[in-house]
């Protein structure tokens, strides 16, 4: 058969060519790495780019060798990296790999502003398949089969070209001399200007595709590496505090939204009104809380440990008790009931459950279920609980970018609405209005959970809603969360918090309502949970602090005056 001809003018045809001959020839390994560093700086890196525009162009006096050398210093840089990882018959694989990994990191680095680190490669690792469908569109197929497919097609076309060992490791050597040269060079000569441009700019190092996915992935395999085999017990003392006159049991319920941000709460300020019900319930709204991570993968296990957001490390839930196994071992009735992603191994040794799919089309899809499912599991636990209890209620809350399908239609208030998981599609206005909609649906089930406990007569209850992370709606261009924290706006950072306490609890445990107001607005954290929560189901224990519990001041000196001071943590 005939080969076809090209048109050798155009690139198509220039492309074609390279490939008939290089199919014939074959290519070196040098040669691959280099085509495909060549093709990731080009094609997957436009985040990058823009931000050294930004950084070394847009300015009255341009630093021209900074600038010059800046691409010379990234290939060379890139290049080295990929050509350690490249040997022998691993080299096509990984290098295939490693360009459909940069595709689908680059359009979400472009699409929604975020950057790679270890803990965007934990959300990534630890999502479910309910939340990856979220994410998939055409633009997101389209963009990694021109980014991603294209050149792996190209590299399965072309063999490379075999050489005896000795002269393999000779050429790969001399290559990366090379490149170790021209790093070693442009650094010395313009150190000072490159350790300026990084110290101040650390979010360079997380949007160079593909290293980025290379110290990711190390910093989650180190972190995962690195968390203890043996389970750490605490509390081994704790008791529940029975003294004093005969009182109810305790039934208190933690509602743990998702994604929501204090930011979007008109309990705390907000000029819409998406807290009406809450409003009509007298509760308590904390409005300076700060989360201890940007993703539900950190804040949530870190919110249940005793360890404090600086103590905190990835997978510490599995390895260390929290507040749930304290509870147990107190003698208190837990229950884990999520409609969400899972606990992250916060309730492995409790009771837990997930939500059954619900027959009634306003709350359940085939895969997924809105929130007020879990008004009909908290009764159903209520019905047959004896004695002291802590129910967990984790929401389905606000997880984006699907915003409209976290509310019935009932609740959609606001127009227009961006009904797409594509939200660079929609004005940022129709954005915040489809996540507005979810808040409401929010207080409106929490509203719900506190009518059930105030209505119930066995037990003194309590409820307290707290988020585990906020979410950035278009703000600088930002969307969604888990930002490093360091680098995360307020709103990935500060979450509301509500608490609601029946007169009778309130009254039997000497708390003073008035005292709580007062200090709505004082600064709380994540840490906080786990001592508050101790305190008010009165447990006496080594391992809390009264000056943790948010609730101490305000309460009798009792089960307080028997904590202890701060203490290193192992």
């Amino acid at each position: 058969m005939t080969p076809p001809e090209f048109d050798v003018k155009t690139l198509p045809g220039k492309l074609a060519l390279f490939i008939r001959n290089a199919r014939k020839e074959g290519v070196s390994t040098n040669l691959l790495v280099g085509f495909v560093t060549a093709w990731l700086l080009t094609f997957a890196n436009s985040e990058l780019w823009a931000l050294i525009w930004k950084l070394v162009f847009k300015k009255n006096d341009i630093n021209w060798l900074l600038a010059g050398s800046l691409p010379v210093l990234v290939f060379a840089w890139v290049f080295t990296v990929l050509s350690l990882l490249s040997w022998w018959r691993l080299a096509k694989p990984l290098l295939c790999l490693v360009l459909i990994s940069a595709a689908f990191a680059s359009y979400f680095m472009s699409t929604y502003g975020i950057v790679i680190d270890y803990t965007m490669f934990t959300n990534v690792v630890e999502t479910d398949i309910g939340e990856v469908f979220e994410l998939l569109n055409w633009k997101l197929f389209l963009w990694v089969a021109i980014v991603g497919g294209l050149p792996v097609y190209i590299i399965s076309q072309v063999p490379i070209r075999r050489k005896p060992w000795a002269k393999a490791l000779a050429s790969r050597l001399v290559v990366l001399s090379l490149a170790l040269v021209a790093l070693s060079g442009i650094l010395l000569s313009q150190y000072q200007s490159y350790a300026s441009l990084l110290r101040n700019n650390r979010e360079i190092r997380l949007i160079l595709v593909p290293t980025n996915l290379f110290a990711a992935g190390h910093g989650y395999l180190k972190r995962q590496l690195a968390t203890p085999k043996t389970l750490t017990v605490i509390g081994s003392d704790a008791v529940v505090n029975r003294q004093g006159a005969v009182r109810k049991p305790k039934l208190l319920v933690l509602a743990l939204g998702e994604t929501a941000r204090a930011a979007n709460f008109s309990l705390n300020g907000y000029s819409r009104e998406t807290n009406p019900e809450l409003q009509k319930r007298n509760v308590i709204s904390f409005s300076n809380v700060s989360s201890c991570g940007t993703a539900t993968a950190v804040s949530l296990p870190c919110m249940f440990l005793d360890v404090g957001k600086d103590g905190y490390k990835d997978g510490l839930a599995k390895s260390r008790e929290g507040l749930l196994d304290v509870l147990q071992r107190a003698g208190i009735n837990v229950m884990w009931t999520d409609n969400n992603s899972g606990c992250k191994g916060v309730c492995d040794r409790v009771p837990n459950r997930k939500v059954a799919l619900s027959t009634d089309s306003q709350l359940c899809t085939s895969d997924e279920c809105k929130d007020g499912v879990l008004l009909a599991e908290m009764e159903d636990f209520i019905k047959s609980l004896e004695g002291d209890a802590v129910l967990v209620l984790h929401y389905k809350g606000s997880h984006g970018p699907a915003y409209y399908k976290r509310y019935p239609s009932q609740f959609r208030k606001f127009e227009p609405v961006c009904e797409t998981n594509e939200l660079d599609k929609c004005k940022q206005q129709e954005v915040i209005n489809a996540y507005d909609h979810s808040i409401l649906y929010t207080d409106y089930v929490t509203s719900a959970l506190i009518d059930i406990l105030a209505a119930n007569t066995r037990f003194d209850t309590a409820l307290m809603y707290v988020s585990d992370h906020g979410e950035s709606l278009g703000e600088g261009g930002l969307y969604l969360h888990g930002l490093p924290y360091a680098m995360a706006p307020s709103e990935q950072t500060k979450v509301p918090l509500v608490l609601w306490m029946s007169d009778p609890m309130a009254k039997n445990e000497g708390l003073d309502v008035g005292c709580l107001r007062a200090q709505a607005s004082s600064p709380l954290s994540h840490d906080n949970l786990f001592h508050t929560v101790l305190g008010m189901m009165s447990v006496q224990t080594s391992s809390y602090r009264s000056m943790l519990d948010f609730t101490a001041p305000c309460r009798p000196l009792d089960v307080s005056s028997k904590s202890v001071s701060y203490r290193s943590i192992p």
